[in-house]
């Protein structure tokens, strides 16, 4: 396998060398701009935006709107909160054409990639708080697209095969087709979100002392294949009504499989087996239109979400004695989810530029398990929940001063939410404020007060198991939604010649914290916490080297340190929130060789964070090194991108540490589960290698 991996690498590198090259370059655009240099990523500023012309992103040979963007100088693409229900305000921090993306699963990062680069004017950066969009503070990206109906029909793909130690991956990729239809816009889009992974590696368990009981060696594999295809098409009227439309229907086809051999001094072996199969199908249609309405504009939009999810998860241990019967245990499930929601926003503008608005928000929410456990019942598996939610917001905003803006939001949130025979409804308060400073054209200082509602996930009303570990998360009918304050402040500093960098402070007072909590003297299950806090620093730069002399190389920094802190509820000492972000960083290098095609660079990623603390035992998956790669590309072969990436250079491992607490018998191996605040039954200590990954990107467009 290792000789297969180097000779797939050897013909990717050797693909790159192939010098036939066509000078590259973006596409002509239709809009009078100010004349900006070529590869100069310094932007203008207009109207308290910081504007970058297409052109200047020309020296990456960019194929799509994703490819500029991701090269924009201090700026990283936030999704908001993926899994939230509902549309709600706009948290994503990217808009098309002064607009926010519409959808669930149509995010920044999927509609990006469906854009040609050929239609792209420009990227304006600018403070959300001055946007007469609700939601929105601090740096936020606005794509400026060509609506020419002379760019006719365009389209991308990208091929992303890979090759590791667990085997080779040859279906990743997208492709998409753009143009005109009926005085409107279409967009058909494949993709195919395919991996192959797998590791494998030793196993030490020990006792509460540290004495070794028994070992493991594990070969783990998993692989899936996640191909969707998307339609959506847009039109804008003369009287400039826009009407927009979007269907999607996606598979997901997952496997995994652990094969473990256990030894023990003085005993026969044994064979253990894990596997874990998903076939899931989802699929989700949308619709919204904006059209003038008394002095101001009404957008009503649509949305419908269906999936479907059948999990199989089977264990067993087979015993080489000869004696031992084997023991097997399995928990199959069928979960069905949906989501309807209807949404109405309309804003008008008075007198002096002052912003008025309100949105209202109905949705209904539902996940049904349908589930069984081989040897036995487990309560709360077969259940239905369901949620009845209402949403209004009033907006107000207006600027201050020339230097200074305003954004406001006050309203609420009602929900119902019913299990079975039971039934609750709450009432909550939600708003924000945000005061959006600009003293400097190069300095923006954004300050955002909020008050939220989080959402529940329904896993946590359902009852599952996890048969590998003969570990059961018992399903909690009394859950209440989380509440918090959160006050961030962003300041971004714009470095000239040398880039961009944004500072962000948060702070998090959160009340009715979701964790686990004891429901009987011997059972658990995910609760409601009083209290918690939570607080954190994130730094976001690029570093652009021209002018110490490296011409064309930059530096991306991404990075973010978290402090929590919540009242355990079986200790009663105070600790981290279980699973919450330690810290995580990503530094990258890119050198585009001037007056070439070649481009070459290196990257180094690592993250820490808290483990799944439960009242019977701590599950903690961290890494013994960082990720590090390194990279070159040529942005013309044939007409054609082709990247080349050796990954994993540190030899980047994956540990896993649980720690279970109760007595265990080391004559009979019974293990009798305790508390944490009793002693140490047993250890397990993993550690598994992965190896090298060799990728292969091609990417083109016509």
């Amino acid at each position: 396998m290792i000789k297969t991996d180097w000779l797939c690498l050897s013909v990717a590198i050797s693909a790159l060398t192939a010098s036939y090259a066509v000078p590259s370059s973006v596409s002509a655009q239709t809009e009078t701009a100010i004349p900006t240099a070529v590869n100069n990523l310094q932007p203008r500023t207009e109207n308290n935006r910081q504007i970058y012309d297409a052109a200047q992103f020309s020296r990456f040979n960019p194929r799509t709107a994703l490819d500029i963007v991701n090269q924009v100088p201090g700026f990283i693409i936030d999704t908001g909160d993926d899994d939230a229900r509902g549309l709600g305000q706009a948290d994503e921090n990217v808009l098309i054409n002064g607009a926010r993306i519409a959808g669930k699963n149509n995010d920044a990062f999927t509609v990006l990639g469906r854009i040609s680069a050929a239609n792209v004017l420009r990227v304006e950066i600018v403070d959300g708080a001055t946007l007469s969009i609700s939601g929105l503070s601090g740096q936020v990206l606005n794509l400026v697209t060509n609506s020419d109906e002379s760019t006719g029909i365009t389209g991308n793909f990208k091929w992303r095969p890979q090759w590791r130690r667990a085997g080779e991956n040859w279906l990743a990729g997208e492709a998409s087709i753009s143009g005109k239809l009926f005085n409107g816009d279409f967009t058909i889009a494949v993709e195919n979100d395919a991996f192959r992974n797998g590791a494998q590696g030793p196993e030490r368990i020990t006792n509460g002392s540290g004495d070794l009981l028994f070992m493991r060696d594990e070969v783990a594999r998993t692989r899936g294949d996640v191909p969707s295809i998307n339609a959506s098409y847009s039109r804008t009227s003369a009287a400039g009504s826009v009407f927009n439309i979007t269907g999607e229907y996606g598979l997901n086809r997952f496997s995994q499989r652990v094969d473990t051999l256990r030894t023990e001094t003085g005993e026969a072996d044994i064979i253990e087996l894990f596997t874990g199969r998903e076939q899931e199908w989802n699929a989700e249609f949308s619709a919204d239109y904006e059209f003038a309405l008394g002095g101001g504009r009404l957008k009503l939009i649509g949305l419908q979400r269906l999936e479907h999810s059948p999990t199989q998860d089977f264990f067993s241990r087979t015993f080489t004695d000869g004696v031992t019967p084997t023991f097997s245990s399995g928990f199959d499930r069928i979960v069905d989810e949906g989501e309807s929601v209807l949404r109405a926003e309309y804003g008008w503008k008075t007198a002096g530029g002052t912003d008025w608005g309100f949105s209202l928000e109905g949705a209904y929410n539902f996940l049904e398990s349908e589930a069984q456990l081989s040897g036995g019942a487990l309560d709360n598996s077969n259940t239905k929940v369901e949620e009845k939610r209402a949403e209004f917001i009033t907006t107000y905003g207006r600027s201050l001063s020339d230097k200074l803006t305003l954004q406001a939001a006050l309203g609420g949130e009602y929900s119902e939410i019913s299990q079975g025979d039971q039934s609750r409804s709450f009432v909550r308060p939600k708003g924000s404020v945000t005061l959006a400073w600009k003293p400097t054209d190069d300095f923006d200082l954004s300050f955002k007060l909020s008050r939220e509602v989080d959402q529940l996930d329904f896993f946590d009303f359902v009852a599952s198991v996890e048969v590998s570990n003969d570990v059961v998360n018992a399903g909690n009918p009394n859950l209440v939604p989380p509440q918090k304050w959160r006050a961030e402040l962003e300041a971004t500093k714009k470095l000239g010649a040398f880039g961009s960098a944004t500072v962000t402070l948060f702070g998090e007072k959160i009340s009715d914290i979701v964790d686990t909590v004891p429901t009987s003297p011997t059972t658990e299950a995910r609760g409601n916490l009083d209290s918690a806090d939570r607080y954190g620093l994130s730094l976001v730069s690029t570093l652009l080297l021209d002018p110490i002399g490296w011409q064309g190389a930059k530096i991306d920094i991404e990075a973010e340190a978290v402090k929590s802190s919540v009242r355990d509820p079986l200790t009663g000492r105070t600790r981290r929130i279980g699973q919450d972000d330690i810290y995580s960083y990503e530094i990258t290098l890119r050198h585009d060789i001037p007056n070439t095609d070649w481009a070459w660079g290196a990257g180094i990623e690592d993250f820490d964070d808290v483990g799944n603390i439960r009242l019977d035992q701590i599950a903690d998956f961290d890494t013994r090194a960082p990720y590090s790669w390194i990279f070159v590309e040529h942005k013309n072969i044939f007409g054609l991108t082709v990247n080349a990436n050796l990954g994993n250079l540190f030899d980047r491992s994956d540990r896993f540490v649980r720690t279970a607490y109760g007595l265990l018998d080391e004559n009979t191996g019974e293990f009798t589960r305790g508390r944490r605040d009793g002693p140490i039954g047993f250890i397990e200590n993993r550690s598994r290698k992965f190896g090298l990954i060799y990728r292969l990107t091609v990417s083109g467009s016509f």
